[in-house]
């Protein structure tokens, strides 16, 4: 599998990541829960693997996410060599406070949930759910926390990763992150993070494109997954998807591959972030990135329409 440099840092990661938002059980998100032995049981595949890196955060599931994350890590000794994982700081999930004494709250709270010392890749995560941004990016605010976080070792390299993209892009440019995540802006359906892409590619930024599936509607398909970017979808909203299910169909290709496919292609896309909640999906993705896509299917899918408006603006999150 492909590495690259992960923006001007000495992490190499796999043009693949996995995602561990799900494994914590979020059925308010993705509509279905996922129990600790089936989640335990992709962690292992992950592991088993041959993709180095892996996603989650503090609030995922409330931190279940990184407590599973962490019982696979302490069963094996540590994490694999040479595996970069990547981690979040969040707010106070019950007052929404993200000051500076947060940062070191959530970073403490994410080593020892996950049994580390220090995190490779940590990001600060969606501070536009915080109760107030001031609190974020003043100085001696939850930022320059985050980057002394940097300087003292306890992370690596740090990154920012959050919706809305009016908020998200002044930050990037104001801020020497590593990397940044962007989930549900750069898919067949939607382009709007296409700006904020090629900025971080020429600031040598790293760029996790997480989400390709939408929300994972592209993978299974909009009859069983009528949601786009975790809503639930009209029939209108699901035409697009029906597109291009069409077009796959026509070309003997899985949606998903496609869906992946569009996202390894592009040379701004450092790492593709793809969601997994059972074994079977990982051994799914290898296959699906592996696919051959020929250049007919990428003309007719290049051709449809796409949305440029950022779909994280007014989506109702909720972490469960």
């Amino acid at each position: 599998m492909k590495r690259y440099a992960l923006g001007k840092t000495d992490l190499d990661v796999t043009e693949l990541c996995f995602g561990a938002s799900g494994l914590g059980d979020m059925p308010d998100t993705y509509g279905y829960s996922v129990d600790t032995e089936r989640a335990l049981a992709t962690i292992r595949a992950i592991f088993d693997g041959p993709v180095n890196f892996l996603d989650t955060s503090r609030i995922y599931g409330m931190g279940r996410s990184e407590e599973r994350i962490g019982a696979v890590i302490r069963e094996r000794g540590g994490l694999p060599d040479g595996f970069v994982l990547s981690t979040k700081l969040d707010r106070c999930p019950e007052t929404g406070r993200f000051d500076a004494a947060r940062v070191r709250q959530s970073v403490e709270e994410s080593l020892t949930a996950l049994g580390l010392d220090s995190i490779p890749l940590l990001h600060l995560h969606d501070p536009e759910h915080a109760r107030d941004l001031q609190e974020i990016t003043r100085e001696g605010g939850a930022l320059d926390e985050l980057f002394k976080l940097r300087e003292e070792g306890i992370a690596q390299a740090v990154g920012l990763a959050m919706g809305r993209l009016a908020l998200m892009e002044p930050m990037v440019r104001a801020n020497p992150f590593d990397a940044i995540v962007s989930h549900n802006r750069f898919t067949l359906l939607n382009r709007s993070a296409t700006g904020l892409f090629e900025y971080c590619y020429d600031a040598d930024i790293a760029v996790l494109n997480a989400a390709p599936y939408a929300g994972g509607v592209l993978a299974k398909g909009a009859t069983e997954m009528p949601r786009v970017t975790y809503m639930d979808a009209t029939e209108d909203a699901l035409a697009p998807v029906r597109r291009i299910e069409r077009i796959c169909s026509d070309w003997g290709i899985a949606p998903g591959a496609a869906a992946l496919g569009f996202s390894l292609r592009d040379p701004r896309v450092t790492a593709t972030v793809i969601g997994v909640t059972k074994p079977e999906r990982v051994q799914q993705t290898l296959d699906w990135a592996a696919t051959s896509l020929p250049a007919g299917l990428w003309d007719e899918l290049d051709a449809l329409p796409f949305e440029m408006t950022d779909p994280e603006a007014n989506r109702v999150y909720r972490p469960g």
